[in-house]
């Protein structure tokens, strides 16, 4: 996998948020919703696209490469899990994805992946 860095990561991860609401994502709808400037945003999104991530059509439109969904899922993945297994361990839900927010790029793929199969066990057991 081409190595990416931790914000363009939060920038795939947005674009699949948004992509999963529903809509046809342009730099513009990125800028609104991680409160940045459009040219930071501009500037990253050529980056990405650069960096085999993502593709722009003439109208500005978004969409992933297939390794660009794959990364975007991934991190994804993480914030939920994380989030959620915070959450479930007491801690309130807004401090939960922010704590999630920092963690999902920085823990092992080893590491996450026992966590899940951990939570997953744990989850049996309750049923």
């Amino acid at each position: 996998m081409k190595k990416i860095y931790e914000s363009g990561e939060n920038y795939l991860e947005t674009i699949l948020i948004l992509q999963n609401r529903g809509v046809d994502v342009r730099s513009i709808d990125i800028v609104h919703e991680m409160d940045l400037s459009k040219p930071s945003v501009s500037r990253a999104m050529s980056i990405l696209k650069e960096g085999g991530f993502i593709n722009i059509d003439d109208g500005g439109y978004i969409t992933f490469t297939d390794e660009g969904r794959n990364v975007a899922e991934t991190i994804y993945e993480r914030h939920r899990v994380l989030t959620d297994w915070l959450v479930d361990i007491g801690v309130d839900e807004k401090t939960a994805a922010q704590d999630a927010c920092r963690i999902e790029h920085a823990i092992s793929a080893e590491s996450f992946s026992k966590l899940k199969e951990h939570l997953r066990l744990k989850h049996n057991k309750k049923d």
